[in-house]
Formats: C-alpha cells, sequence, structure tokens
C-alpha cells in the first residue's frame, strides 16, 4: 500500500501501476467512487460540524472564559475597593476618637472652669455675707450702745434723784443725760 502511495505521489503512473492498484483496492473490498464520495460527505459533514456546532461551542466558551476574567478583575476591583474601604473606615474612626477625645478634653477644662468660677463667686457671696454681718454687728453695737447710754442716762437720774433726795425737772434730767453721754462715748 505504501508503494502505491508511492507511486501516486511521484505522479509515473503508468498503465500497469494502475492496474495493480486497482486490483490490489478490490481485494480489500476497496470501490473509489464509493471512497471519492464517502470523502466527500466526510468533508461537507466536518464542515457543517465546524460552523453549525464547533464554531458555536469554542465561541460560548470563549465567552464564558472572557466573563470568568471579567469576574475575577471585577473581584480584584472590589478587593482594592475592599481595602480603600476600610482604610477611609479605620481613619474616620481614628477621626472621631481623636475628636471625641478633644470634646472630652474641652469638657473637663469647661468643667474646671466652671468650678473654679463656682469657687470664686462662693468666696464673693462668703466676703458679702461676712461684710454684711460686720455691718449688722456693727449697728447692734451702735443700737446696744444708744440702749446702754439711755439705761445709763436714766440709771444717772434716778441716782442723782435718790442722792437728791428731790424730783428733777425735765432740764435737770436732759443736763444729767447729756454729761453721762459724754462720759460714755469718753471710754469708748
Amino acid at each position: 500500500m505504501l508503494d502505491l502511495i508511492t507511486i501516486i505521489a511521484a505522479g509515473g503512473v503508468e498503465g500497469e501501476v494502475v492496474g495493480e492498484a486497482n486490483t490490489l483496492a478490490g481485494q480489500f473490498g476497496v470501490d473509489w467512487t464509493f471512497f471519492i464520495a464517502q470523502s466527500i460527505n466526510f468533508v461537507i459533514v466536518a464542515a457543517i460540524l465546524w460552523y453549525f456546532a464547533f464554531k458555536p461551542v469554542i465561541k460560548t466558551l470563549e465567552e464564558r472564559k472572557q466573563k470568568i476574567n471579567d469576574g475575577l478583575q471585577f473581584a480584584e476591583e472590589m478587593k482594592v475597593r475592599l481595602s480603600d474601604t476600610e482604610k477611609q473606615a479605620a481613619e474616620k474612626l481614628r477621626d472621631a476618637s481623636e475628636e471625641a477625645a478633644n470634646i472630652v478634653k474641652e469638657a473637663r477644662e469647661n468643667a474646671s472652669s466652671f468650678v473654679e468660677k463656682q469657687t470664686q463667686e462662693a468666696v464673693q457671696q462668703a466676703e458679702h455675707i461676712v461684710a454684711k454681718a460686720k455691718e449688722a454687728m456693727e449697728q447692734e453695737r451702735k443700737q446696744m450702745l444708744a440702749e446702754i447710754r439711755e439705761e445709763v442716762a436714766q440709771l444717772v437720774v434716778q441716782t442723782s434723784a435718790k442722792v437728791l433726795d428731790r424730783e428733777l425737772s425735765a432740764d435737770e434730767k436732759g443736763r444729767f443725760s447729756e454729761t453721762a453721754a459724754k462720759e460714755i462715748y469718753a471710754n469708748n
């Protein structure tokens, strides 16, 4: 059979060789017209399968491959976005923590300032109360001194009346009262 192929390929086909090839093909049950028809049918079926079956399947596989690649690329982009979002969230959390610390610090400062202010106001009020108390004590002392003067003056008048054994006139009572008052003022 190799000899037959070699002879056909060499192009030197002589009548004898063709006859011998036909004889050999006949022994194997090959009918050349049927063989050529079968070959043409095979090529047609292969072409139909290629255009209508293999090509759409390959196209579908390529589309799926592209979708998978797109999905992987999208997943990578989402990883990057997630990483960025996590960084932003951490940054915002840090900023919020710093802001909260500043607010707490400010609140403490305000509270300290408020306590100091309230303490100063309390001291001022206490000083004011002490000053009023001193003033009230001074007025009460003056009033007590005035009352004591009156009593001393009355005692002087009564004592003088008993010593003199007579009733004193209003003019004499006034003079004795004034004298006693001057003596009391002079001693204080």
